[in-house]
Parts: structure tokens; C-alpha cells; sequence
């Protein structure tokens, strides 16, 4: 059995989990200053009030799963990364904040209003160059960092940044079709095509700038037999979008974000395809950066029981809140 292999399966799961089921609300946080205030603001927040605060568990398995199972690119990642995670939990704190106090403090619901997007835009924004910075290759000198503080601030780190703020936006607007009605939802799907278009474009230019970003990148996507699984990547891409906009145009409530997260899905892919082998790209691979076998399979087991609990706790709350909702929600 290959532990290592097994255990990058499980980060990469917990990893798109929280694209899944924090994406949206990022999302929504990222489009929120877009809504009219009062009775459309408070529909969209109360469409994520239930399930919102439990998403941050994938976020927590992802990294300690990396500490655990991967210490090596774990202490190579982070001193590459520090600026950037301590951004992102800070905008995830203060949006935390501003969700709760703009419900039990409406005199300055205008200013928490403006944190939330904030937090929400910081958050999404350094997920993406988190993931640029990685992509674009760490210095490594033995077994650590080498690079200086300021290495992640790139050009194509801001493009992944935005791509990201992008698909986000595509998440939590097609989200809102699905749980609002009447106008406030006729203004999320107007939002849904807006943010589709950014996403396509932001993926197409993010795609190109990696595929020329390393020689060992192009190979991958254009040398055989990787090219026979690559091709199929923009060709699903393509026939989403079109289902997608199409779903938009005809009035699909539900289908327009299960499209919007295989477009997250197929991302995921051509990402795996990217960097296969390797968990640090050309520098650390799966197998060098595992911890023991005896280590790993220990671990195994606390997962084995803890994430179909926790799967199933998740399905739980999606399906009592499955409903529409509106502005007077759950508070």
C-alpha cells in the first residue's frame, strides 16, 4: 500500500472540500458590497449562516494533514508562504467577526458590512497566490528554505490571486441562484454570468502562463501519454462553460454551481498534472517529503474514523438548510 500516495490523495480531497464549502461564501463575501442594502444583503448572508462557520475543518485537516503526514514540504512551504497564511487567517478572523457582529451591532452594520468583504477578498485573494507561489517553484538549499520574504510577490502569484477572487465570485453568486428567489435572485444570476466570463478568462490566462512557466510544466502537457489525458482538460472545460451559460440563460437554479465547482474540479486536475510527482515542483517529491510509513499508517486510522463522521455531520446541516431562504434567515 502506498501511504504516501494515499495521504496526497487525502490533502488534495480536503483541499478542494474547502474550495467547495468555503469557496461560496467567500464568494459572496467578495460580491457582497454588489447588493442592495437591507433585505437582499441580509438573504445572502442567511443563505450561508448555517453551514459557514464548520467549512474552516477542511482548512485544518489540509494543513495538519501536510504537517503530519508531509513534514518536509511542510517546513519548506510555510517560511515560502509565511506573509501570505498569516494574511489569509487574519482576513478569515476578521470576516468571522464582522458575520457575527453585523447581526447584534446594526448601528454600525455599514462598517462590518465593509469587513466582511474585506476579510472575505483578503482570504480569497491569498489562496490564490499561496497556490501561485508554489506553482512558480521554491528556492530550497538542502532540506529548507532558501528564498528571501518577499519571493511570492510575482507577477503570475497576482494573476492565481485574482483567478481565484474570480472563481470565487462564480461560486457564491451561482450559490445565490440557488437559494434566493424572486429579484434578488434575478441580480445573483446577472452576477453568475459576469463572474463566469472572469473566471474563464482568468483560467485561460492562468493556464497559458503555467503551461510557459517551467519547461518540465510544457512537457508534461504536451509530451506523450500525458498529452492524451491533458486534451481532455480545456475540452470539459469548454463544454461545462457552455452548459453553464446556458443553465444561466434558461434559468437553471441548482445546476449553474454544481457546473461552477467541475470547473473547480477540472483546475484541480491540470494542477495535478502540473506538478505530479512532486509536492514542492522539480524539487521535493510525494515520496521524498513523507514522513514514516509507521507514522502515516497511525494516522490513517484517526482519519479512517474522523472524516466519514465528518462527512457525514457536513451532508446533515446542507440537508436540514436545503431549502430557499430569506432575509429574515436564521438569527
Amino acid at each position: 500500500m502506498d501511504l504516501p500516495l494515499i495521504w496526497a490523495f487525502i490533502i488534495a480531497f480536503a483541499v478542494f472540500a474547502y474550495v467547495v464549502m468555503d469557496g461560496f461564501d467567500l464568494g459572496i463575501g467578495v460580491l457582497f458590497p454588489g447588493f442592495a442594502v437591507g433585505e437582499e444583503r441580509d438573504s445572502a448572508m442567511n443563505s450561508i449562516a448555517p453551514v459557514w462557520d464548520g467549512n474552516e475543518t477542511w482548512l485544518v485537516l489540509g494543513g495538519g494533514g501536510l504537517f503530519a503526514a508531509f513534514p518536509l514540504a511542510y517546513a519548506v512551504v510555510l517560511p515560502a508562504t509565511y506573509p501570505l497564511i498569516i494574511a489569509m487567517l487574519l482576513g478569515l478572523v476578521f470576516r468571522g467577526v464582522a458575520f457575527e457582529f453585523r447581526w447584534r451591532d446594526p448601528a454600525h452594520r455599514a462598517f462590518w458590512d465593509l469587513a466582511f468583504t474585506g476579510g472575505s477578498l483578503l482570504a480569497a485573494m491569498t489562496q490564490g497566490m499561496i497556490l501561485g507561489a508554489l506553482l512558480q517553484g521554491i528556492e530550497i538549499d538542502g532540506r529548507n528554505y532558501a528564498g528571501s520574504w518577499w519571493n511570492w510577490l510575482t507577477p503570475y502569484t497576482l494573476l492565481t490571486g485574482l483567478g481565484t477572487v474570480a472563481g470565487y465570485a462564480l461560486l457564491g453568486s451561482t450559490w445565490l441562484v440557488w437559494k434566493l428567489e424572486g429579484p434578488a435572485q434575478d441580480h445573483a444570476r446577472r452576477m453568475a454570468f459576469r463572474a463566469a466570463i472572469a473566471t474563464l478568462a482568468m483560467l485561460a490566462a492562468v493556464s497559458l502562463y503555467t503551461v510557459f512557466l517551467d519547461a518540465q510544466y510544457f512537457d508534461r502537457w504536451f509530451s506523450m501519454p500525458s498529452v492524451l489525458f491533458a486534451a481532455n482538460v480545456p475540452l470539459l472545460t469548454a463544454i461545462i462553460a457552455f452548459l453553464l451559460f446556458r443553465g444561466l440563460a434558461k434559468g437553471w437554479e441548482v445546476a449553474p454551481f454544481w457546473l461552477s465547482l467541475g470547473l473547480f474540479l477540472l483546475g484541480m486536475a491540470g494542477l495535478g498534472l502540473s506538478m505530479y510527482p512532486y509536492i514542492v515542483p522539480d524539487q521535493i517529491t510525494i515520496w521524498d517529503a513523507a514522513a514514516p510509513d509507521s507514522s502515516q499508517a497511525f494516522m490513517l486510522v484517526g482519519v479512517a474514523i474522523t472524516l466519514p463522521l465528518i462527512l457525514a455531520y457536513t451532508g446533515w446541516a446542507y440537508w436540514v438548510f436545503r431549502g430557499k431562504v430569506g432575509h429574515e434567515g436564521y438569527h
